[in-house]
């Protein structure tokens, strides 16, 4: 499965790399499954921040509001009481939710396959034999666009450097960035790594 690609310096290569038909060609049928990796990627990086104070956490409220009896206006015992301003919160987040999902390491794989074979399908899989970078954003950017990988590029790297932080290491590829990804630019040494992590021999 050729694909478009190109040198270190993004000129067209003379050799087109091939892309693995067991990962990037499989059969797409089960899209629930690849909306179960999206939410579950989203979830499991969700922080649990949200927390309210109940009936017993508000502070304050240890005066009865008026007498019981005697003023014509109902019986309160706390202003803490929920249907109070400012009093407790019922049913509200504690705290201790857990918002993860669980997704089995083979659907997960299934997935990845799914959600590449997209993106090869769309022409959005682009190759570079090696990315060599000086650290400047501005060069990285004349670079992909120079080989044609436009708007929100997902770089893909056989291994991450103190110049290399923005992109993603092939064993660390998730459906959330392939999918959310409008062009994805990968170097041949990772399309090996993806192939022996993924193929049909896994």
């Amino acid at each position: 499965m050729a694909t478009s690609t190109f040198t270190a310096s993004g000129t067209k290569a003379t050799t087109a790399a091939s892309l693995p038909k067991s990962v990037f060609a499989v059969e797409v049928q089960n899209h629930d499954l690849l909306k179960d990796a999206y939410l579950a990627y989203l979830a499991n990086g969700r922080e649990n921040l949200a927390k309210t104070l109940k009936r017993g956490e508000v502070s304050g409220g240890g005066k009865k509001p008026w007498a019981q009896k005697g003023t014509g206006r109902a019986r309160f015992g706390s202003s803490r009481n929920p249907i109070w301003r400012k009093g407790g919160v019922v049913f509200g987040p504690s705290g201790n939710e857990n918002y993860s999902r669980k997704i089995n390491i083979k659907a997960k794989r299934v997935a990845l396959k799914q959600a590449l074979t997209l993106a090869s399908a769309n022409k959005s899989v682009f190759v570079i034999e090696e990315f060599k970078t000086t650290g400047k954003v501005k060069d990285t950017v004349a670079l992909l666009k120079k080989i044609g990988a436009t708007r929100n590029t997902l770089l893909v790297v056989s291994d991450l450097s103190d110049h290399v932080r923005q992109a993603v290491f092939a064993r660390n590829l998730n459906v959330y960035e392939i999918m959310n990804a409008d062009t994805i630019v990968i170097t041949k040494k990772s399309i090996e790594i993806i192939d022996a992590w993924l193929g049909e021999a896994k």
